[in-house]
């Protein structure tokens, strides 16, 4: 029975256990959709990364997305997961490099520090008008949370390659108290076309960071989010569009997680193009054995 290495690599977070957790399987050559399918359902994250060589050689890796029921084309979390644990076992060069991805060509860059960014897709915000008590009720917020600081930042579907609603609260109390109602939360979502609702307040836990988020997507199967790379890139992009600073940082810091026990954080800089960073680290590596593609055994841990 083939035998494959298979890693829980922990993202934006140098600490085992915090951050976003996703799967990685290093080297995914030969594997069918099925069984990719299988080990993503095996390993319950809730997305794993399959690595293999490029057809193109100027492509350094080729990268697929697999959560416990289906494909997706793109996952923040998992590329920093993947770039990190390549990098600390010398199978990536410090510098900037590529994956290829369902979407295309993904630019990436691994620091000597071991820092993985990734370029995120060109943005696009659009102001929207939202309905505070409709906000409010469904994220389990007093609307007067939002309409404070909605005065002077207007709510907005932004995307960096996923939409997210954008809806700030004007303090971390508000914010952490927030008992949401999912069923809402994904009907609010869905009636302004995006993935999910990405909350935050400038009102942080740690005086370096520039804002604390959280996200909800119950629509997508999330009902919270611990660490969102790419609803932080998309942020990145709403606060330079609505000016929410007179000098954009060059290099954010959103904190996430921490009311999930997954604290992590999130770099963003937002330039000519958008990118999100992260730090990674290991906090499972086994070996998994998959059954041949034509038989049903369960797979075995």
């Amino acid at each position: 029975m083939d035998t494959r290495r298979t890693l829980l690599i922990d993202a934006f977070t140098d600490e085992p256990l915090a951050g976003n957790a996703a799967g990685v399987v290093p080297d995914a050559a030969g594997l069918t959709d099925d069984q990719m399918g299988r080990i993503a359902r095996e390993l319950s994250a809730s997305e794993t990364a399959f690595l293999t060589d490029d057809a193109d050689a100027d492509v350094d890796r080729r990268i697929r997305y697999f959560t416990p029921t289906q494909e997706v084309d793109l996952c923040g979390h998992a590329t920093v997961a993947g770039l990190a644990f390549l990098h600390g076992e010398g199978a990536l060069d410090a510098g900037e490099g590529s994956l290829r991805t369902n979407v295309g060509v993904l630019d990436v860059e691994v620091t000597d520090e071991g820092v993985a960014w990734m370029t995120q897709d060109d943005p696009a915000v659009e102001l929207v008008d939202l309905d505070h008590d409709r906000a409010g009720e469904a994220l389990g917020i007093d609307p007067a949370a939002l309409r404070d600081v909605g005065a002077d930042l207007p709510a907005a579907v932004a995307s960096t390659g996923l939409p997210f609603l954008m809806i700030p609260v004007n303090f971390l109390e508000h914010l952490g108290n927030a008992d949401p109602e999912m069923d809402a939360v994904a009907e609010l979502a869905a009636d302004y076309g995006a993935t999910g609702v990405y909350a935050f307040t400038f009102d942080a836990l740690d005086a370096a960071s520039t804002l604390h988020a959280r996200m909800f997507a119950p629509g997508a199967g999330v009902p919270e989010d611990p660490v969102t790379g790419t609803a932080g890139g998309a942020c990145g992009a709403y606060l330079r569009t609505v000016d929410a600073f007179d000098d954009l940082p060059d290099e954010m810091r959103f904190e996430q997680g921490h009311f999930v026990d997954r604290p992590g954080v999130v770099r963003v800089r937002v330039g000519e193009e958008v990118r999100v960073g992260g730090r990674a680290v290991t906090a499972l590596d086994g070996s998994l054995a998959v059954p041949p593609a034509d038989e049903d055994d369960i797979l075995e841990a």
